[in-house]
């Protein structure tokens, strides 16, 4: 009797040990916004994520909920500590907000994980914070009496 408790409790042990064993998928973001975009032109952002597990992660397929978004991922194995990445592409033709779920599917802890861009499309060109309109710089006129002040100091220097 005795022995059959502690083969139990030693089996016990190790399905517990084997089970926090698997990989740890950990995004850094799992939603992303490009805000307003312009409609007709492709975006992408890359969703990066860390393995926070003890065994190496492996990506077997990332899939979009439609055929406007073209995820891309990390093939090889992701070791424990080491990063690695899903490339979601969003394909902007139709104007409206949108909010597109890509599943990453792994042998990680929990097996699927979900990431998701959204925003919205606009018609035309958007101009963004990071890319200002471009401003024409207007230069103010010199004052006539300057321009020969300096004439006169630039000959200085150069006679001496």
């Amino acid at each position: 009797m005795k022995k059959s408790i502690s083969l139990f409790v030693v089996f016990f042990a190790l399905a517990v040990a084997v089970q926090a064993q698997k990989g740890v998928i950990a995004f850094k973001e799992t939603t992303f916004s490009f805000g307003k975009i312009a409609q007709g032109k492709p975006v992408t952002h890359v969703f990066e994520f860390v393995n926070k597990g003890t065994d190496p992660i492996v990506v077997t397929n990332a899939t979009a909920s439609c055929g406007c978004t073209t995820p891309t991922y990390t093939k090889e194995p992701v070791m424990p500590g080491k990063t690695g990445s899903i490339s979601a592409t969003f394909n902007a033709g139709v104007v409206g907000p949108f909010n597109k779920p890509v599943t990453v599917y792994s042998n990680a802890e929990g097996g699927s994980v979900q990431v998701t861009l959204t925003g919205e499309v606009l018609t035309g060109e958007v101009q963004t914070a990071a890319t200002p309109a471009p401003t024409a710089a207007v230069a103010a006129p010199v004052p006539s009496a300057v321009i020969k002040e300096v004439k006169k100091a630039a000959k200085k220097t150069t006679r001496k």
